[in-house]
């Protein structure tokens, strides 16, 4: 069963209530009418989210600060003044509610992290990810719900395209918030699969810049080495506002030189970048469902006139995912060892096998694993440039939701392109079996505002390829 999923667009929603054509504090109860009716079954937001009053008086408060030339004070713009009907003083997610994974720190919300773990143990200041959102005018809506500690044991929350199925994890509420439409932005991690997966699942777009952009401090930690700060959204025009936000060092160079070079050569231009397939035991890894719904999309990006290559990436791909999951055990134990000694009966049971597994762990297994990241990306790059590979395109996930929600899903396929740090979007590609799939593109390290660039034609070309 299905539910009422409608919702704005991130880039749409963020200039009408900069350009005063919204009122931030009538979206905040829009979003929290969405959440009363939606949240009930699909479960997205720790505790409901904040309460409709809390909410609607930041909002107002927010209003008030940036008014400029609104004389009532009711966060609509006057027209008779240009500067601030257009925007001119207001930041650039003004008034937009966001969803915030329940491993993150945000001041006035305690931090459970998906445990039973005392909120009071695991309180920490905010993280720089969400005082980036608050600075560039976004509103917490509230927490959203994750597998505990970011790990495997399964939060409550159902997929909102049909609530017999998982909605993936570990950032399940994010991915499920923005799919039902109660949040226009959310926030999650990624230390194997946890954006990436969750976001084909529910049918949104989904990014994981490269490792290292967004910094992960004031985030409850799994695996140092490979933990990321991601994003969720409806459209990649959406993802590449929020990424210009959160991104340390971000540049509208590389995406204004793609939209250009667009512009200017049209869409059947060889100037689109070269998308490599990693074929082998890599893809095999896929359900039966999910080759097919690549294989769709394959042709898809064919018949746009993308240009495939396909190449044996990964021939050692078990071995890569022994060893990055052999570092998240270990770095995991060092994370989570204060904690698990005072509370072991608190944690789930696999969370608990990880972290002794982890303990179990000699030093070789760290070094092993923090040294494969780069000889991994070292690998994939001197790949990309002997086959003239601009990015690289995949499945998103082995096929489409499982059902139930004791399982989020295997991130398997997602684990090459996080262990070896690259920027990766996740875009919706039609359905399988009646539900979601999506592919995933990965770019150069450090190129991702590129990567954003060419993600919207691309997304076009896949959207309903299965």
């Amino acid at each position: 069963m299905a539910i009422d999923r409608s919702g704005e667009s991130l880039a749409d929603l963020a200039a009408a209530l900069r350009a005063g054509e919204r009122d931030p504090a009538a979206y905040a109860d829009t979003v929290r009418d969405r959440i009363d009716d939606r949240d009930r079954r699909v479960r997205a937001w720790v505790d409901g989210g904040k309460p409709r009053g809390w909410l609607r008086e930041e909002a107002a408060e927010l209003a008030r600060r940036h008014a400029g030339g609104d004389a009532d004070g009711d966060g609509t713009a006057d027209a008779a003044d240009g500067d601030h009907e257009a925007g001119g003083n207001r930041p650039p997610l003004f008034g937009v509610p966001v969803g915030v994974k329940d491993i993150f720190h945000v001041d006035g919300l305690a931090t459970r992290a998906g445990s039973d773990l005392p909120p009071d143990v695991l309180a920490g200041p905010e993280s720089t990810a969400v005082r980036r959102l608050r600075e560039a005018g976004a509103l917490v809506a509230g927490k959203t719900h994750t597998a505990e500690f970011a790990y495997f044991s399964p939060p409550p929350t159902r997929n909102p395209h049909d609530l017999d199925h998982t909605p993936g994890g570990s950032s399940s509420g994010s991915a499920a918030a923005v799919a039902s439409g109660t949040a226009p932005l959310a926030l999650g991690t990624q230390t194997v699969g946890s954006v990436i997966r969750p976001a084909a699942f529910c049918g949104v777009v989904g990014f994981k810049p490269t490792r290292g952009r967004i910094p992960t401090d004031g985030v409850i930690p799994l695996s140092s080495s490979v933990d990321h700060v991601g994003l969720f959204t409806r459209d990649v025009a959406g993802a590449e506002l929020a990424a210009s936000v959160l991104l340390d060092g971000w540049t509208d160079d590389d995406a204004d030189c793609a939209d250009a070079a667009a512009d200017a050569t049209g869409p059947e231009d060889a100037a689109r970048p070269t998308l490599g397939v990693p074929d082998g035991p890599y893809l095999e890894q896929t359900s039966l469902a999910g080759r097919g719904a690549f294989a769709d999309a394959l042709d898809a990006l064919a018949g746009a006139g993308y240009d495939l290559v396909r190449v044996e990436a990964f021939p050692d791909i078990e071995a890569v995912n022994r060893r990055h999951d052999a570092l998240v055990a270990a770095e995991a134990a060092l994370a989570h060892g204060d904690w698990y000694d005072a509370y072991p009966e608190r944690y789930a049971e696999e969370t608990a096998a990880l972290v002794e597994e982890g303990r179990e762990s000699p030093v070789s297994t760290l070094v092993r694993g923090r040294r494969g990241r780069g000889a991994l990306r070292r690998s994939l790059a001197a790949t990309a440039a002997e086959y003239g590979i601009d990015a690289w395109v995949a499945p998103a996930a082995p096929g489409p939701a499982p059902e139930g929600i004791d399982d989020t899903g295997d991130p398997v396929m997602n684990l090459p392109w996080t262990h070896a740090g690259l920027p990766t979007v996740a875009l919706p590609a039609g359905r399988a079996h009646g539900l979601p799939v999506g592919v995933q593109v990965a770019g150069a390290f450090g190129a991702d505002e590129r990567l954003l660039a060419w993600a919207g034609p691309l997304s076009e070309a896949v959207r309903d390829a299965a």
